[in-house]
């Protein structure tokens, strides 16, 4: 049963508001506090994580990566740490789009508190998320429980940066075996940082050179989650509001496969808004990308 306070919200299983993709986990945490958007704990979500101090070029891929996949309709979900984590809660704001923080410590309380200010952002639009009571300090072994919400609650995890002793690597195994899909950023071999990714790349994970490596693996299954959280917030597709953008790109498609340079060329528009209107429109069922970076309309 979900209950309201001044400043938070608890909800359980059974409860309207509480996220399907946590029911599906072995150990569903029995309640959840937060605060903010309860609404943005049902998007689809991607995990972005890494390590706590990147380099210049990680911190700036986080960013990069999170404010493209946010601009597609992707919640941002990361941890409120320093370094990658606040990298990739930055990106979504900068997008103007939906981050959620999952805590370590009571909700009550934010950690580190050099990212209040981060923190207070995100709640204009996002939440801040907990399983652990109001007054619960920020111990050492509250954080792997914590990385398997992260993961838990979203896609697919993207680890940026991370050594062979990291956190993000946890989080990475919890989602594979929560069967959700793992994506890494290869490195330079002179990197320590990038260790931990290549790591991941040994063992499996998805190797991630732009937003459509990740688009390719998890569009689908996003485009049905998307799909519902607009039906159950009563937004409408751009495309069928005939928002003008959408209408010119979409006269410029066509069922035969087309390049997103002959896309810019044919509707005008900006390659980053083609890029993005696409992940849009694959997101939502209405193209497919095809080899060699074509697109095509779906029948």
């Amino acid at each position: 049963m979900s209950e309201q306070s001044d400043s938070y919200k608890t909800i359980s299983p059974g409860d309207d508001d509480y996220p399907e993709l946590l029911t599906q986990l072995q150990d569903p945490p029995q309640v959840l506090y937060v605060r903010g958007n309860v609404d943005a704990l049902h998007l689809p979500s991607l995990a972005i994580v890494g390590s706590r101090n990147p380099t210049s070029g990680g911190a700036r891929n986080a960013f990069e990566f999170s404010r493209h996949l946010a601009r597609s309709g992707f919640c941002i979900v990361s941890g409120l740490a320093q370094g990658i984590d606040a990298a990739a809660h930055r990106g979504a704001l900068e997008a103007d789009a939906v981050t959620v923080a999952i805590l370590g410590n009571g909700i009550d309380t934010v950690y580190p508190v050099s990212n209040r200010e981060l923190a207070d952002a995100i709640l204009v639009k996002g939440a801040l998320v907990s399983e652990y009571p109001p007054g619960t300090p920020p111990l050492r072994a509250y954080f792997p429980q914590r990385n398997r919400l992260i993961s838990g609650l979203s896609l697919g995890t993207l680890v940026v940066e991370a050594a062979r002793r990291s956190g993000s690597l946890i989080t990475a195994r919890l989602a594979s075996e929560q069967g959700r899909e793992v994506f890494a950023l290869p490195g330079s071999i002179h990197n320590p940082l990038a260790r931990g990714c290549h790591q991941l790349l040994r063992d499996g994970a998805r190797l991630v050179e732009s937003v459509h490596d990740i688009m390719a693996e998890i569009g689908p299954l996003a485009g049905h989650l998307l799909h519902t959280s607009m039906e159950s917030t009563q937004k409408q597709d751009p495309v069928e509001t005939h928002d003008e953008e959408y209408v010119n790109l979409r006269k410029s498609l066509g069922h035969d496969p087309i390049s997103i340079d002959e896309l810019v060329t044919r509707s005008g528009l900006t390659i980053d808004q083609v890029s993005s209107m696409l992940l849009i429109l694959e997101l939502d069922g209405k193209i497919e990308k095809l080899s060699g970076g074509r697109y095509a309309l779906l029948h």
